[in-house]
């Protein structure tokens, strides 16, 4: 089989090299799936480049993301051949490869009607955006939630969901391009934030109260305008730092206003609740089923140019997700 690996750090032309390997065996606990398409995340190229927080021995083969069929399991398993699954491959045996073999913990179920390509881009985006909505802001009908990057993974993912739950939702989006996705996405309002003012759009939009959740997964300048339109007893999310620059969160202003900054760890919520993360996606497939989530998908690659789509990820051009077919 093919398989990508980080043979050394760098960017991923540089990183990633085409491998020929032996099938993998499951072991007691574990499924081996035939992926069908796999979804790009922008902390694969930081594993490349070897700047991301978790570090692997080289070499290791990148992917968190993949949707594919059941063709072998291993003892105590709960799944049959045949089956269609999500799954999440953990490093150093990762997603980008034709066949990979997963803990059970780590595969979900998919329905028939939903394809290979939205079920790869289903899992991470829409699992933390409906952990920071839900769990961490209760967001409730008739607030207002502010999605920054509106058409990111995560922001598409945000803005769906805030319209399934009732909520009004304003998006922000660096194009006209982008903001015409988010649009389509559902989004109530949205605000080209290179050209206008969010702050006092917001401000407009809401006669002057705020939103209630805020969804910020850029940080840095959006998080510091973004306290200048949170409303009373409002909730800011610290989804990541896209922008770059960790800001500050002076603490006199959070009191003056009774406002919440929460922080967004899906991974480590995941790893000590994996019974609400199940929970969550069945939740997830019902709203697919209903109509009320779709994941944007930006483009569709082959399988030989995923180092390619990695660098187009990393120009931040794109939309949505990238997915690969093998």
């Amino acid at each position: 089989m093919n398989t990508w690996q980080v043979t050394q750090l760098g960017d991923p032309q540089d990183a990633l090299s085409l491998v020929d390997m032996s099938k993998p065996v499951p072991k007691a606990g574990e499924v081996l799936i035939k992926v069908e398409a796999i979804a790009l995340n922008f902390f694969d190229i930081l594993q490349c480049q070897g700047k991301y927080q978790e570090k692997h021995p080289l070499p290791f083969t990148p992917g968190a993301e993949i949707s594919g069929v059941i063709e072998e399991f291993g003892e105590g398993i709960n799944f049959s051949v045949g089956q269609r699954v999500l799954a999440t491959p953990h490093l150093p045996k990762g997603g980008f490869s034709e066949y990979v073999v997963v803990a059970e913990k780590s595969v979900f179920p998919i329905p028939d009607s939903l394809s290979y390509n939205e079920a790869a881009a289903l899992f991470i985006t829409y699992q933390t955006a409906y952990y920071a909505l839900h769990r961490n802001a209760n967001l409730l009908a008739g607030e207002t939630l502010l999605v920054h990057a509106g058409s990111g993974g995560v922001g598409s993912a945000a803005i769906q969901l805030g319209k399934a739950a009732g909520a009004t939702v304003i998006a922000t989006a660096g194009s006209d391009e982008k903001i015409q996705v988010c649009k389509e996405l559902g989004a109530d309002f949205v605000i080209n934030y290179r050209s206008n003012d969010f702050v006092q759009i917001v401000k407009e939009i809401t006669d002057g109260r705020g939103a209630d959740v805020i969804f910020d997964p850029v940080g840095g300048d959006t998080f510091d305008r973004s306290r200048k339109c949170i409303a009373f007893e409002g909730r800011i999310l610290v989804i990541g730092f896209a922008g770059g620059r960790i800001a500050d969160a002076p603490t006199n202003h959070a009191l003056i206003k009774n406002y919440s900054i929460v922080g967004v760890h899906f991974g480590l919520f995941r790893n000590l609740m994996p019974k609400e993360v199940m929970k969550a996606h069945l939740e997830l497939m019902d709203l697919y089923k209903k109509g009320m989530i779709s994941p944007l998908i930006y483009k569709e690659f082959s399988f030989g140019t995923i180092p390619d789509a990695l660098d187009l990820l990393a120009d931040r051009k794109t939309w949505g997700k990238l997915i690969v077919k093998p």
